[in-house]
């Protein structure tokens, strides 16, 4: 098969790392790819929301597969463009239709959704501008701390939490009237705070069947200890030890079935990835958010823990068989440890060259934010690269990461040294 995936980080990386240990697949597109991928696969310089162009390239290349990393050409309807078009329509995309991708395109409607069909997750309600009282009075009626989600895409960065009542009711004009988050802060979602551990469940539907992938829980704040500003992700482990089997029946019963059965009763075409994120309050869990694709840095410690062929199970997905498939799940533990640019997640420079990759060893290094340029790797993002390893536990695992990770250079290079430090 020939196949084409969609982005240009980590979690991209991850999956053409992954779908090239296969025999079944012929040739390997990443479209715009960094360059990690461009050492297994062949970078198409196209951007993710540019649809004609993507049609170009698929029908040139003899494309048999598109599989979607990011969420951003999900939400703007990628899936529903290849479904239009008589020419692309018979090619599988392993990513949901835009209505069903609305679930990570708007809090509201997430939320909606898990109070239609009971799932457990905080009390909460959303407000525009015209209703800003409303929302002051609202943040008066609750507990500190605080939470104000901008109901769109914002990149990860839309989520406040806040101490105290005053900073709350300023940060939610700022956002509502300001417009801090553009577009995706038109709507605030001011929910109830819950108090407990997070972590994240992933799942692949079919839009019938479903299988649950490993646990993982990542680290988003830039500082040790979980301080400081939020990020994309500064790494994760793989699988999580709280979540045992008595939690994760919880998990399954009341929040995995109800979703996918949600998605049929509520008629959301889905086939691909769902990441659901959860919080383990006192021994039970609830959920903070979805999201419509992998989250990153987790694709790199979850996928490696996959055993099965994943084109084989991306297919499954497409002709909706997932229920044949016996997913194998290698019990050894992963984690990756994210590398990132000096400044970052605020401002921080571009096109430092990266040494260090030859003296790699028992690790693997996927490129998150990378170019490559006269032969040289060069950084070309906030976070930069993440080294995955395996071990017996997360500890040792960890050790190998953070190994591994001393080896690689780059100008004002960063990364959290405590990861695991609440496990």
């Amino acid at each position: 098969m020939n196949i084409l995936i969609l982005g240009a980080g980590g979690r991209e990386h991850t999956l053409a790392w992954k779908l090239k240990q296969s025999a079944k697949l012929k040739n390997l597109f990443v479209a715009p790819g960094n360059a990690g991928t461009a050492a297994i696969a062949t970078n198409i310089p196209i951007g993710v929301n540019d649809f004609e162009a993507i049609k170009k390239c698929v029908l040139a290349e003899k494309i048999d597969m598109v599989v979607v990393g990011p969420e951003d050409p999900l939400v703007n309807g990628v899936h529903d463009f290849f479904l239009s078009d008589a020419n692309l329509k018979q090619i599988p995309v392993i990513g949901p239709q835009k209505a069903a991708a609305t679930l990570e395109g708007s809090k509201q409607f997430a939320k909606e959704f898990m109070m239609r069909h009971q799932i457990p997750t905080a009390a909460y309600e959303s407000f525009t501008a015209d209703t800003l009282e409303k929302g002051y009075a609202f943040l008066e009626s609750l507990n500190p701390p605080y939470v104000l989600k901008a109901d769109g895409l914002a990149a990860g960065k839309g989520v406040l939490i806040l101490n105290d009542l005053q900073e709350a009711k300023d940060e939610l004009k700022t956002m509502l009237v300001d417009a801090k988050f553009g577009n995706a802060s038109t709507t605030v979602v001011i929910e109830e705070f819950l108090d407990g551990i997070e972590l994240s469940c992933f799942v692949l539907t079919d839009g019938i069947n479903f299988k649950v992938l490993p646990t993982a829980k990542d680290y988003k704040r830039i500082g040790e200890g979980d301080t400081g500003l939020n990020t994309g992700g500064m790494g994760a482990i793989s699988p999580v030890p709280f979540a045992n089997n008595d939690f994760m029946q919880k998990v399954l019963e009341r929040i995995v079935k109800p979703t996918v059965e949600g998605f049929k009763k509520d008629n959301l075409p889905y086939k691909g990835f769902v990441f659901i994120g959860l919080i383990k309050v006192g021994d039970d869990p609830k959920v903070i958010e979805y999201n419509v694709r992998m989250g990153d840095p987790e694709t790199e410690v979850v996928i490696p823990r996959v055993k099965n062929d994943l084109v084989e199970v991306f297919q499954a997905v497409a002709n909706q068989s997932l229920d044949k498939i016996d997913l194998e799940i290698d019990e050894r533990a992963a984690t990756t440890v994210m590398a990132v640019s000096g400044g970052y997640p605020e401002a921080y420079a571009k096109g430092m060259e990266i040494t260090g990759f030859d003296a790699i060893d028992d690790a693997i290094v996927f490129h998150a934010g990378t170019q490559l340029k006269e032969g040289k790797v060069l950084t070309n993002g906030g976070r930069v690269l993440a080294v995955t390893a395996y071990g017996a536990d997360f500890k040792d695992a960890l050790s190998r990461s953070y190994k591994n990770i001393e080896k690689l250079q780059f100008d004002k290079m960063y990364y959290r040294k405590d990861l695991g430090f609440d496990l």
